[in-house]
């Protein structure tokens, strides 16, 4: 792995992320494929949208991260999230703005999904680093989930994840790094109808990753090195899982505040 030695200003932006779960009374290909085509049609509509991105992750997904001590990196089956919806707001007040088209979301969820979260932080802490050269594809990615450990204050916990995530930045094997820090959960926010939302204490998260890679050899490369080992031994007394994902696909459907006529990889 080596090191850039120009740091990298990230850009910051107000966001959130939905992990979704399909429905298992229908084959997953069918629930993917509708949250893709016809639902996308309709969250695409909302106003206030600077981006709207699907993350599909691999079915099978029993987690990227290297083993940690004390670290929970094997993804539990019972609990793998089928994708995550990624939201990009153009202000403040755009969640606002979209209140009518939402509704019309909500009502749909039930087709396609079994269970929904909803994630946020603050306006513009979400953090994108610029780490690909103009034009350079990105070809693989992993979304990342991380747990704050009991009895660490969040202030410390999202001190160390932003020292994380500039070292990540710094690595020079990243063509993209995008992070969020949430605040505490509140089911009322998403509260969807006939769709469940559980979300017990000890499995909320508190931040999340999305890294980018040249290629899957780079990603591979990337998770067995010796580097992210060190800084996954620096990152335990902090947090107590990290469950680390292979993205499938990363689909843009609106981009710079306006929806494509047909999404982007």
């Amino acid at each position: 792995m080596s090191t850039s030695t120009a740091p990298v200003e990230p850009r910051k932006q107000f966001a959130s992320s939905i992990p979704l779960w399909v429905r298992t009374d229908q084959p997953r290909e069918t629930g993917m494929g509708y949250w893709k085509g016809p639902h996308s049609k309709i969250i695409s509509a909302t106003k206030g949208f600077q981006e709207y991105r699907q993350i599909h992750l691999a079915d099978v997904n029993p987690g990227l991260w290297p083993p940690t001590r004390g670290v929970e990196t094997e993804i539990p089956v019972e609990r793998k999230i089928d994708g995550v919806a990624e939201i990009t707001f153009q202000s403040a007040l755009s969640p606002l703005r979209g209140r009518k088209q939402t509704r019309l979301a909500f009502k749909d969820e039930v087709n396609v999904f079994r269970r929904t979260l909803l994630y946020f932080g603050p306006p513009y802490s979400s953090r994108w680093y610029d780490l690909a050269e103009p034009g350079e594809p990105v070809g693989a990615r992993a979304l990342i989930y991380l747990r704050r450990r009991d009895g660490v204050r969040a202030s410390d916990f999202r001190t160390h994840f932003v020292e994380l995530t500039d070292a990540l930045a710094a690595t020079g094997m990243l063509k993209e790094l995008r992070t969020q820090t949430f605040l505490p959960w509140i089911e009322k926010f998403w509260d969807t109808p006939n769709v469940a939302h559980d979300n017990p204490v000890d499995q909320r998260f508190h931040a999340s990753l999305i890294l980018g890679f040249a290629d899957p050899a780079a990603r591979a490369a990337f998770f067995k090195s010796r580097e992210l080992q060190s800084l996954s031994d620096a990152l335990a007394p902090f947090t107590s899982a990290v469950h680390a994902y292979e993205v499938s696909e990363a689909l843009t459907f609106v981009k710079d505040g306006a929806a494509l006529p047909q999404y982007q990889q």
